[in-house]
């Protein structure tokens, strides 16, 4: 990062400095590998950086340059591209030698896509960003990155409560910060049911990005350093999995490289 140390203007007016690990996503009509360093130079240029710490593909589905799949009226199969995520990654590894990104990653990858992309890669990727918590466990996609020493990160881990609807089944969906099982044991730990959602992920080796703006919740997010839970009470929120995706799920099903 610069060396006068990178701020960031908010919608307010408001600057804030730049701190942790920073990370960046490559949007998925930029997929194409002779767009991805246009992507990540206007990236750079927005955020006032020299480079960032981690730039993840988005998703293997993508769209077609100069559309915007969240926002088209149509038929999202008339903007769909059929770019080999293989492509999109050889067009990702030329910024790490660059210097634009000290490491490269993937997110909303299943684990029969990261083996193909192990296959063929010269960087490997280092972080797959997924949605995970109790309801979506995903502990077959957990070995697989363990093994392969691949970072598994954890969005939507407290249910994805403030989601966009356009990101939501439309069904009625079960409050997971409202579960029994979770409410009882953040009684036991005399912790919020949130704290032991991320404290769940930190137990099982995987980060967590937890998203907030109010100033309590995000103290309360760091908050959980100074317990683990039990074997037994990871098996009791284990054994709430029920492939519950909040996120997206029922999304673009129909594309090439639907990954879920």
């Amino acid at each position: 990062m610069s060396a006068a140390g990178p701020t960031a203007v908010l919608s307010s007016g408001k600057t804030m400095p730049l701190l942790g690990l920073g990370t960046w996503q490559l949007y998925p009509t930029f997929s194409r590998p002779e767009n991805v360093c246009e992507a990540m130079a206007q990236s750079l240029a927005d955020l006032g950086l020299d480079y960032v710490d981690l730039y993840l593909i988005h998703s293997p589905i993508n769209f077609k340059y100069g559309t915007d799949p969240f926002t088209y009226a149509g038929n999202p199969e008339e903007i769909y591209d059929d770019v080999d995520y293989l492509d999109t990654w050889r067009g990702m590894e030329p910024l790490v030698d660059a210097g634009l990104a000290k490491s490269i990653g993937v997110s909303n990858f299943n684990s029969q896509q990261l083996e193909r992309l192990l296959q063929n890669c010269y960087f490997k990727p280092a972080v797959n960003q997924v949605e995970l918590h109790p309801y979506l466990a995903q502990q077959d996609l957990v070995d697989f990155c363990k093994k392969n020493n691949i970072l598994l990160t954890a969005f939507s881990a407290l249910g994805a409560p403030a989601r966009p609807k356009a990101f939501a089944s439309g069904e009625e969906e079960p409050v997971l910060m409202e579960d029994p099982s979770v409410v009882a044991i953040a009684k036991k730990y005399g912790k919020s049911a949130a704290q032991i959602l991320l404290r769940y992920h930190l137990d099982r080796g995987v980060s967590v990005i937890p998203k907030s703006v109010t100033p309590s919740r995000i103290q309360a997010n760091f908050d959980i350093m100074d317990f683990s839970l039990s074997k037994e009470d990871l098996a009791s929120l284990g054994e709430l999995d029920r492939k519950l995706r909040y996120v997206g799920a029922n999304l673009f099903v129909t594309h090439k490289y639907y990954s879920y």
